[in-house]
């Protein structure tokens, strides 16, 4: 019996050791699998800051409409509806450093007489300031002899390498032009627009998959077919619809994309009077998200801004000729199962506006 109670004894206690040592392993294996866990979250981090090192950079747009240069009808002439719209494009490296910029400009003008009757035809399209080079005159009124692109692309060369910080410290006159000699050599626009321009496109980066080395573009389509004629019932629409896309590709594909759009409005009754409040800056579609109103109406209960997302994901990646050749219908609006998921608007004008940017 007291050999009995020796064994149990003795036997409680191996239990208990091995208790203890299951206890222990059961700790040094918790502590190991922190410790993987940590250098994992550190490899990656590491990772990511060599993707950056090696070159990944942020880019963003600034889209913004002024409707102050629009006019009633009157007996001297044609009411107008002006909308002024400026647009730049970044590509900026996380420590700020602006590393390419584009800026542009649309000038669209839809007129309308005292009938309320449109006088400009409705399928006038707007070509920007860089597109229309020499065609927009301004060389044989300038002081230096520049057109107005390059006068904007001297301002755009001349951000590259700085901080938006830097740039709103170049100095300008009382006008807003340069002052700075070395950019007044080359540019006697008023700037006051661009650099502001280049701060809230700076402040609106994010990282699309552009690196350093990119080229960076930005192209535009512009039309006013929605426009119409006001009637005793119903005011009159001068609608200037412009579609921005600022695109970057290595050569062959496009690494980046992003793209946004405007209606730039201006309501007039019967008499050719306006009547849209004209200090109001049209937001653009991203800029509204929810607020345009597409989700309700859509088939997929996407908003554009969501649609347009998946759009410059799916180009991403993809050479111009692939783009070329995404399946559509009669419509322009996508037959390929696994974009139609997730895009149903029309998507032939942002086809086009992708594809220009390898030209």
């Amino acid at each position: 019996m007291k050999t009995k109670k020796i064994l149990t004894v003795l036997l409680s206690a191996v239990l208990a050791a091995g208790a203890l040592t299951a206890c222990g392993s059961k700790e040094v294996v918790s502590k190991k699998e922190e410790t993987k866990a940590s250098e994992t979250v550190e490899a990656a981090e590491s990772a990511e800051k060599t993707t950056a090192a090696e070159g990944a950079v942020k880019t963003g747009l600034s889209f913004v409409t002024d409707l102050s240069g629009s006019k009633d009808a009157s007996a001297e002439g044609d009411g107008a509806a002006q909308a002024d719209m400026t647009l730049v494009a970044v590509a900026v490296g996380d420590d700020g450093v602006i590393v390419d910029c584009v800026i542009d400009q649309i000038k669209s003008k839809i007129t309308f007489s005292t009938e309320g009757a449109l006088t400009t035809d409705p399928a006038t399209t707007f070509a920007s300031k860089n597109v229309l080079g020499d065609e927009y005159g301004m060389r044989k009124a300038s002081s230096i002899g520049k057109e107005w692109n390059e006068q904007a692309a001297a301002v755009a060369d001349f951000a590259k390498g700085k901080t938006v910080e830097e740039l709103k410290g170049v100095a300008v006159d009382e006008s807003g032009m340069a002052a700075d000699a070395d950019l007044a050599a080359s540019a006697t626009v008023y700037i006051g627009n661009f650099i502001s321009g280049i701060e809230e496109a700076v402040n609106n980066a994010e990282h699309r998959g552009a690196a350093a080395g990119d080229v960076l573009a930005l192209t535009s389509a512009t039309d006013m077919e929605k426009s119409k004629d006001a009637t005793a019932e119903e005011e009159g629409l001068a609608q200037a619809y412009a579609s921005v896309a600022v695109v970057t590709t290595n050569g062959d594909t496009v690494t980046s994309c992003y793209i946004d759009a405007v209606q730039a409005n201006v309501n007039f009754d019967a008499a050719g009077k306006i009547t849209t409040d004209l200090t109001t800056v049209p937001a653009t579609k991203n800029a509204l998200g929810d607020e345009y109103g597409m989700k309700k109406a859509s088939t997929i209960g996407k908003e554009w801004n969501e649609q347009m997302a998946s759009f410059c994901e799916y180009v991403t990646g993809k050479t111009a000729d692939e783009i070329k050749g995404i399946a559509v219908n009669e419509e322009t609006a996508p037959t390929d199962a696994d974009l139609a998921a997730s895009v149903t608007v029309k998507i032939g004008s942002y086809i086009e506006l992708v594809t220009a940017a390898f030209n």
